[in-house]
């Protein structure tokens, strides 16, 4: 009598066990219909809307069009100039004999007669200028100031190829980080529908006494514990989701990503480079910061020379006063139409050379600090390679053992979630304890959790392979 109430009591509990599974499995269901009816963003959308809308990229790009625009003005510089004007004005003539000079150009300048006394005697007068000057020897200044231009050009066009391979790289490591947390958010809320259904069947059998009831407070314990972990694999998703949107420069609460991408290895071609190619964008940056740092040292050592300049001058004057006004103080006329005709014209043209002796004295020192700058620059350059190699070094062993890894998985995972169902069964049936399942339960959780992020490290030991050759590619071709 007592076997066939514990054979009724035991079908009971089956009985519920399999509509706990039914409920998780149709629980499972919509949930997946719910993921697929919302907008997927690929690894490859996420890269074109960054390199789209990152704040940092576009500033980068006005600033390498900036300093095209640079190039046009250097060589612009070379032209000479040319002046016009004309000016009409209303005063007095009165002269005095004295020397005089012009300290910071200020004086004003009245031609006329020396008069025995001082006379209020006012009339128009004009000027007509056209001027042209021409610096068109300089021992090279403007050739350099124009290639040093270009220089400048050059680095911030390589500041920007670097800003946006260092970003892909930003942006697909967020993406897979992303991917990780999302795929461990699903293993442990798996693990907590596995707690929670564990939890019924011990809280079920202890009602009747089949098994004891301090086996119902640790099956409480233990899906409280996943639960919690299931909780903060949330927050660290939504942590993952919130580094990929700011990198993404875009505004949105939500990001749904395609996991699709590490249901796959991808082909892996281990590089076989002992050094980091000179074409790397951010040697290539480097590089072009030390030729800038040069070419200015070769524009400073041309200001230590002479210029040597062309001048010419067309000039027409008009004036109310007529020439007589030296001995007739009343012959003068205070027409504007007297003032602004034109009377005398005169030209000029010449060529001089200006030299400051005492520049190549502060020169020297400018072109000491350049140099200095530049070798600093090449330490650096110098220190990126040394760092790069290593990396370079790192990836080729990281994706070797990512593999080896990704292919014990399985194994692992078989055998975990054997062990798992076998001391299930057994539990069921009072043949081992709680613990035992537990142990089970931890060794299935953390074989699926290896599961969840094998894959992904293979796509970052690639992504760090492609990082240290600097070429992308190497990464995006598997995408």
């Amino acid at each position: 009598m007592i076997t066939e109430n514990q054979n009724s009591t035991k079908q009971g509990v089956n009985l519920r066990i399999s509509m706990v599974w039914l409920g998780i499995i149709f629980f499972i269901l919509i949930s997946n219909k719910t993921s697929l009816a919302q907008q997927k963003i690929t690894l490859k959308d996420a890269l074109k809307i960054s390199l789209e809308n990152y704040g940092t990229i576009k500033a980068k790009a006005s600033y390498a069009e900036a300093s095209k625009s640079q190039i046009a003005q250097a060589k612009s510089d070379y032209l000479p100039n040319l002046n016009l004007s004309a000016q009409t004005d209303y005063g007095t003539v009165n002269g005095i004999n004295g020397p005089q000079y012009a300290f910071n150009n200020l004086q004003v300048i009245s031609s006329g007669p020396v008069l025995p006394g001082q006379n209020w005697n006012a009339a128009f007068g004009s000027l007509y200028l056209s001027n042209i000057s021409w610096d068109f020897f300089a021992f090279g200044r403007s050739k350099e100031k124009i290639n040093t231009a270009k220089r400048i050009a050059d680095r911030d066009d390589d500041d920007l190829q670097q800003e946006i391979f260092e970003h892909q790289i930003k942006v697909a490591g967020a993406y897979l980080n992303l991917l990780a947390a999302h795929q461990l958010r699903q293993s442990y809320l798996k693990n907590y529908y596995r707690a929670d259904t564990l939890r019924h069947i011990v809280i079920t059998l202890a009602k009747h006494d089949l098994v004891a009831g301090v086996d119902s407070s640790q099956a409480n314990a233990e899906a409280s514990s996943a639960r919690s972990v299931w909780i903060k694999s949330i927050d660290a998703e939504s942590e993952a989701e919130n580094n990929l949107i700011k990198l993404l420069g875009i505004y949105t609460s939500h990001l749904e990503v395609d996991s699709d991408l590490i249901i796959r290895t991808p082909q892996v071609v281990p590089s076989e480079k002992v050094n980091v190619d000179e074409k790397h964008p951010l040697l290539q940056y480097l590089n072009s910061r030390v030729a800038v740092s040069q070419q200015q040292t070769k524009y400073f050592k041309t200001l230590n020379y002479p210029v040597f300049s062309f001048v010419g001058t067309v000039q027409t004057r008009a004036s109310g006063f007529s020439s007589s006004y030296a001995a007739n103080p009343n012959s003068y006329s205070k027409s504007f139409s007297d003032g602004v005709s034109p009377s005398v014209s005169n030209y000029l043209i010449g060529i001089g050379v200006t030299w400051n002796l005492t520049q190549p004295l502060r020169i020297k020192h400018q072109v000491k600090s350049q140099r200095l700058i530049s070798e600093g620059l090449q330490s650096e350059l110098a220190l990126a390679k040394q760092q790069l190699t290593t990396q370079l070094h790192l990836s080729t062993t990281r994706i070797a053992d990512a593999i080896m890894d990704y292919h014990e998985i399985p194994f692992q995972l078989k055998g975990a979630s054997d062990a798992y169902r076998q001391k299930t069964v057994l539990y069921r049936n009072g043949l081992t304890s709680l613990v035992d399942v537990t142990q089970a339960l931890y060794a299935l959780i953390h074989a699926e959790t290896d599961q969840d992020i094998a894959t992904t490290n293979v796509w970052q030991a690639l992504l760090l392979s492609a990082a240290s050759q600097g070429d992308f590619s190497v990464f995006s071709a598997n995408l």
